[in-house]
């Protein structure tokens, strides 16, 4: 039986683009990790692509993912973007190229390992593990 773990991820920007940071909260059972990091020149999209993508990595097995994210743009991009994007060759329905192809391909490869659900809270409203996650994420800022 695979591992249960709830990721909470959050990216935050000083600017947009600008310096920007990431936070991850992982909970198995009652044991808890947090990640972040940052970059000095970045999107706030790409600081939540980051934010998942690094606590799936920190995964060691395949397990039993609940993710957790204020992102309409990474879920729905995993969800129901991602198919189209790499039928058209990483275009878009319009035929521009896609943003962040590198993340969206890391993205991808990290979730294959694992059951994947995905679950969106409103930011910034008052969820314990969504305000840890964006306290991670600020405090990571690259000034």
């Amino acid at each position: 039986m695979k591992k249960h773990v709830k990721i909470y991820t959050d990216g935050a920007c000083s600017g947009n683009p600008g310096p920007g940071g990431w936070g991850a909260i992982l909970v198995y059972g009652d044991t808890e990790k947090e990640l972040s990091g940052g970059e000095a020149d970045t999107t706030n999209n790409r600081m939540e692509m980051l934010a998942v993508i690094s606590a799936l990595a920190a995964l060691k097995h395949s397990c039993r993912v609940e993710i957790y994210t204020d992102s309409t743009y990474v879920m729905k991009g995993m969800e129901e973007w991602l198919p189209g994007w790499k039928a058209r060759g990483w275009k878009t329905a319009d035929k521009k190229p896609v943003k962040n192809v590198d993340l969206w391909q890391r993205l991808e490869t990290e979730t294959a390992r694992h059951d994947i659900r995905w679950h969106w809270v409103r930011g910034h409203d008052g969820h314990a593990m969504n305000e840890r996650a964006d306290a991670l994420a600020r405090a990571a800022i690259v000034r």
